[in-house]
């Protein structure tokens, strides 16, 4: 889809391309067909469905910076790559013109993504637009600082992370101007999921 010139793509599950003035990629997982390589790679966590050594070799060359958690660093470590960036939560840098604000993303009522891992989301400004990914997460309370969000990328399936119910609350705290739900449809979560979350959010969705 074309949001006032960037051009967002969902591979499957919580995948995404980003194509503006930058290519950026952030968790890429099961890419079939690699029309762009990466100027940026953003990985949330070490799970393999977010972090895949596999993917981000195929669309990565030696001018691709890769940012990512501690957690990652020894599955990335056989990259030819430009860098890797290690980020914890409350992190913010400039990469390629790009600005990156690191966020948190965790589990409130399961385990699957400790608070203390300091894994996370992303707030990606690219061209003037602010694209918050989510990551893997529930609910969560810093969720009321995020400002300004044209594009907000929200797990809906449940169980491992928030429900379509959950993200669409999320949205309230969020307000972004567009919603785009993601982790559904590969491993866990169904259509329906989906199509919920944009029947009971109260902001633009778009289902890509």
């Amino acid at each position: 889809m074309n949001y006032e010139g960037i051009i967002i793509e969902r591979n499957c599950h919580s995948s995404f391309k980003i194509k503006g003035s930058k290519i950026v990629y952030i968790d890429p997982y099961q890419v079939s067909e690699v029309t762009d390589k990466a100027d940026l790679v953003l990985i949330t966590h070490e799970h393999f469905d977010h972090c895949s050594p596999r993917d981000i070799e195929k669309l990565s060359d030696e001018n691709t910076i890769v940012v990512t958690v501690p957690d990652c660093q020894s599955k990335l470590s056989g990259l030819k790559v430009k860098n890797v960036t290690l980020v914890a939560p409350g992190d913010k840098l400039e990469l390629l013109g790009l600005m990156l604000e690191v966020v948190p993303a965790y589990n409130t009522n399961k385990t699957f993504h400790p608070k203390e891992n300091l894994w996370v989301g992303f707030v990606l400004t690219i061209d003037g637009k602010r694209i918050y990914h989510a990551g893997d997460t529930d609910l969560i309370p810093e969720m009321k600082e995020l400002q300004n969000i044209d594009v907000a990328l929200l797990p809906v399936s449940g169980t491992y992370v928030m429900t379509s119910m959950e993200a669409a609350e999320a949205c309230k705290l969020i307000n972004p101007r567009l919603a785009i739900p993601m982790h559904y449809g590969s491993i866990i979560g169904t259509n329906g999921d989906a199509e919920t979350f944009k029947q009971r959010a109260h902001c633009n969705v778009e289902i890509i």
